[in-house]
């Protein structure tokens, strides 16, 4: 058995308007000589670089996918959402939302994004392969049923559990969503829901300011189905893997799934200009060997990571790189440059000592 990775190099081409950092530019707004939005092809072309030279890549079972059809995506998405999503796209892109801009065949670049997780945790949950990870882009954790935002124009890991449950491969799934900025989406669309356990960690007070707090616990059959973990500014390495002990495995251990997905975002590494969290490449190393084992425990060990956030064109191969070879077992390591300098830098055993007390509190409150 072995790993899956699903990519597409069209992926890469999806592209967005002129903007710097997360403003358009006009006004006092200058372009820049380079860039645009955080969410830039380069971060994931950087890391499927590094596993090819590494030799990880080879290592893998790599594949494409067929684009999400239609059926789908309105299995999550209103038509008129799709209708209008394919009307601006054909007629040379623009914006639906909250800045989300797309090009010209943008619909399409979104739909191959959601079929690469559809396929991969189809053949996840087929015995096809061990585990596996989809490089999806654009996004999909942010993006309403209706309203895309926050870079995501279709709800990937959704449209993915959807299809997964509509061919009966799936009845119980758990999205574990370890992204720096709140899951909203994937909330939203499941919080009146009992078959997917939906957990998040991420900043407190980061994106989206209105949402992600610790009392919203699902609604109706829903109702203790959702657990938000707001984490404080500035928790590293060991609040993580704290919240990781403390939270997560005890609340995915109570559900038992018969499939668990990871929303994989990045962007809570030390080096990232959307979040002001600590984490580091190891820390994702480690996130992913917890939740590996215990997806070997509860279901056959079906995981799969969807590819989220992350603007670190330097640090997000580091970390992409080792969640894989953490994830498929592999042996071959590409050492953290940066691993000296960002430890030194970690709370200090003081901070530690609040940011864990803080995850005990959350943790009781949750009744884990």
């Amino acid at each position: 058995m072995t790993t899956g990775f699903f990519w597409d190099e069209r992926c890469f081409w999806h592209a967005g308007g002129n903007y710097v950092f997360t403003m358009p530019v006009g006004g006092l707004v200058q372009p820049l000589a380079a860039g645009g939005l955080p969410e830039n092809p380069e971060t994931k072309r950087r890391m499927k670089n590094l596993m090819e030279v590494t030799g990880l890549f080879a290592e893998l079972d790599t594949r494409s996918a067929a684009p999400a059809s239609r059926e789908a995506l309105a299995r999550v998405h209103p038509e008129t959402y799709l209708d209008d999503f394919k009307r601006l796209s054909d007629a040379g892109g623009g914006e639906l939302g909250h800045a989300v801009p797309f090009a010209r065949g943008g619909y399409e670049l979104a739909a191959l994004s959601a079929g690469l997780s559809i396929a991969a945790i189809d053949a996840v949950a087929q015995g096809e392969l061990q585990n596996a990870y989809a490089l999806s882009r654009p996004p999909g954790h942010h993006c309403l049923p209706d309203l895309p935002n926050g870079f995501c124009l279709l709800a990937n890991i959704a449209i993915a559990i959807e299809a997964a449950q509509a061919r009966g491969l799936a009845k119980r799934v758990v999205v574990l969503d370890w992204d720096v900025h709140h899951g909203n989406g994937t909330e939203a669309i499941y919080y009146d829901r009992d078959d997917v356990l939906t957990i998040s960690l991420h900043q407190e007070g980061n994106y989206p300011i209105d949402t992600g707090g610790l009392k919203d616990r699902g609604r109706g059959a829903g109702e203790g189905y959702n657990i938000n973990l707001p984490m404080h500014a500035g928790s590293g390495h060991t609040a993580y893997l704290h919240a990781m002990d403390r939270v997560v495995i005890p609340a995915i251990e109570a559900f038992a799934p018969d499939m668990i997905i990871v929303a994989c975002g990045y962007d809570a590494a030390i080096i990232d200009p959307l979040a002001r969290m600590q984490a580091t490449a190891e820390t994702f190393a480690e996130m992913t060997k917890r939740i590996r084992s215990t997806a070997e425990r509860l279901c056959d060990g079906k995981l799969v990571l969807v590819h989220e956030g992350g603007y670190s064109e330097a640090y997000v191969p580091f970390c992409g790189h080792a969640t894989i070879a953490a994830l498929s077992g592999s042996e071959i390591d590409a050492p953290d440059p940066m691993a000296r300098s960002l430890n030194a830098r970690q709370p200090s055993p003081a901070f530690d000592a609040f940011l864990r007390q803080s995850i005990d509190d959350m943790a009781q409150q949750l009744d884990l």
